[in-house]
């Protein structure tokens, strides 16, 4: 990664910012406020949306000065990483749950089922003068083993599932009633952190679609 290229995480999410240290990233955290309501019901399209969104919020505040910042610590060029996550079972997308009732049916929905975690990711790169954008998500496969109503109480009573998408958290304690994955644990996690970084080192060898003209 070029030195001098800032990164900007547009999210307030400990796991992705977990992640990102984890790969070594330095970065600033800058949470965007941007409205997510939107009528996408397709779970790609809706993550990849809700991404975008947040990541050009904070690009175009930063731009226009709304956001203070001193160069030494952002200044230009900077990425502006977006991310979005959902569960989605048979299709369909299953948010964060509005209340118990809510977290408990989504679990006895997902017992002994395979469901979709979809992350979208927007990168957002601004060199002084020219902002280019790359979109993209990721989807993983997961299998959950059958629960009963008292493993689903109990795992409620942990509190772990009331701020998750699809009501568990994969690196928490929900870990004990995953069966399988098909694809990239840290995308259910919050991030694909491997495609992220292979996209944003595209900048520093000038290929991808962020480092074209």
């Amino acid at each position: 990664m070029k030195d001098d290229i800032r990164i900007i995480l547009a999210s307030g999410s400990p796991r992705r910012r977990e992640l990102l240290s984890q790969a070594g990233y330095e970065y600033t955290v800058m949470v965007s406020d941007v409205d997510e309501y939107t009528e996408t019901l397709i779970p790609k399209d809706y993550v990849m949306e809700l991404s975008e969104r947040k990541a050009k919020d904070i690009c175009n505040k930063l731009m226009s000065g709304e956001f203070e910042f001193e160069k030494a610590e952002v200044g230009y060029p900077f990425v502006v990483i977006g991310a979005d996550t959902v569960v989605a079972l048979n299709n369909r997308i299953l948010g964060k749950p509005l209340d118990y009732d809510d977290a408990y049916n989504t679990l006895n929905s997902l017992a002994g089922q395979t469901h979709n975690v979809y992350t979208g990711v927007s990168l957002v790169y601004y060199n002084g003068s020219n902002m280019k954008v790359n979109t993209f998500y990721e989807c993983t496969e997961v299998t959950f083993y059958p629960m009963t109503h008292e493993e689903i109480v109990w795992y409620l009573s942990t509190n772990e599932p009331f701020d998750k998408a699809g009501s568990y958290g994969i690196q928490g304690l929900g870990a004990k009633f995953v069966k399988s994955i098909k694809g990239d644990y840290n995308n259910v996690v919050g991030l694909p952190l491997a495609r992220v970084y292979h996209e944003i080192e595209s900048l520093a060898t000038g290929t991808g679609p962020l480092a074209k003209n």
